[in-house]
């Protein structure tokens, strides 16, 4: 597409795609954001829906129960948006950002990470409020780390971020 006002939002998420990869700038930070990155894989979110039976019983299989169907859905929609757009990783067009971690899968849109994070964070919260002092700032870690760590743009992480918000809300409606 050459319309004008897209090529300007390409430019700005690229721009703020750079500038978040500089985040990166100590081994520290980088080695940080790679562990938050790790848990989002579905380490931190699997090992969540085991326990929350065994905290609180029937309540928490509820909760876990709930989170494994958003969970597929969250998985079906993103596997089927990455194929259908097929946006290169900002590494793979970018020469100034490189791939501090390995990517999962070769296209970058949407940041599967963030949706479920946002998702299971949604779910996570509204069967136990007291959970979001743990979940929302490890799902803004989580989404941070994509670009930072030169997975993602910033385009990416947000949809992401919308889709996983709208998949929980739905099911919450349902």
């Amino acid at each position: 597409m050459n319309h004008p006002g897209y090529r300007r939002l390409l430019d700005w998420d690229t721009a703020l795609c750079r500038h978040c990869y500089r985040l990166q700038c100590t081994l520290p930070i980088t080695q940080l954001l790679r562990a938050v990155s790790r848990l989002g894989d579905g380490v931190f979110w699997y090992a969540l829906i085991v326990v929350l039976p065994i905290l609180y019983g029937v309540q928490g299989l509820h909760a876990s129960l709930h989170m494994a169907i958003v969970g597929l859905c969250c998985l079906l929609v993103y596997r089927w948006l990455k194929h259908r757009t097929a946006r290169p990783r900002p590494a793979s067009i970018l020469p100034d950002v490189k791939l501090a971690t390995a990517a999962l899968d070769e296209f970058s849109f949407p940041s599967g990470h963030t949706l479920h994070a946002v998702a299971f964070s949604l779910i996570g919260v509204f069967h136990f409020p007291h959970l979001a002092l743990l979940l929302v700032p490890l799902s803004l870690l989580i989404a941070l780390s994509r670009p930072a760590l030169g997975l993602h743009y910033p385009s990416d992480v947000f949809a992401g971020a919308v889709l996983g918000a709208g998949i929980a809300g739905v099911s919450l409606v349902i």
